[in-house]
């Protein structure tokens, strides 16, 4: 059984985070779920609802896949340097890294990108390679795959990169089983992406 650290943090995006822990949260026996924070204590989205983490950070950094949202929030936690400390120290223990939407700002902050294929959000596109300059950034892609790290465009990507990293760790078979359970259309091509032109990068 892999355990999953998702990080939640205030203004994180309800999706990002609830979409694919749904989808790891059906094999059951394959993977584990906790939701990590900064601190204890209710996590408001950006979309309002709140979440209870499981632990705080100060708690561990012991986890098989770390999951990193976007949302509003990722613009203040880039500055956030405990955060990004746990991000960094989490991550290379880590077996998989994957992020959400602008998620991936939070990883390229902490460098672990650096040198490595990445997306994001493509709305978002040119604030977050800001935070990388030495990430190779993906203008079209639904999601990337490089080595341990998988990362998404915007919110709805992250539950084709999901199964994706189903099909990655227990086959495509049994990531065709998942997304049939959530009764979900998955886009198994991971350069199908349309909001690229749509937001005029390619």
């Amino acid at each position: 059984m892999r355990t999953i650290g998702a990080l939640v943090f205030p203004g994180f995006e309800l999706l990002d985070v609830f979409g694919p822990m749904e989808m790891f949260g059906l094999l059951e026996g394959e993977f584990h779920v906790e939701l990590v924070a900064e601190r204890r204590g209710a996590v408001a989205s950006g979309q309002r609802l709140s979440a209870q983490p499981d632990k705080a950070i100060d708690e561990g950094s012991d986890y098989d896949i770390l999951f990193v949202p976007g949302g509003s929030g990722t613009r203040r936690e880039v500055g956030n340097a405990g955060l990004l400390e746990w991000i960094r120290e989490t991550s290379g223990k880590a077996e998989y890294t994957l992020s959400v939407c602008t998620g991936s700002a939070l990883l390229a902050k902490t460098g672990v990108l650096d040198g490595r294929v990445a997306t994001t959000n493509k709305a978002a596109f040119a604030w977050v390679m800001e935070q990388g300059p030495n990430v190779l950034w993906q203008r079209k892609a639904r999601w990337s795959e490089d080595g341990p790290f998988l990362t998404s465009s915007g919110v709805s990507a992250g539950m084709d990169m999901t199964l994706g990293a189903i099909a990655l760790m227990h086959g495509r078979e049994t990531a065709q089983k998942v997304a049939r359970w959530c009764e979900y259309s998955w886009h198994e091509d991971s350069s199908w992406d349309p909001f690229a032109e749509l937001h005029g990068l390619v």
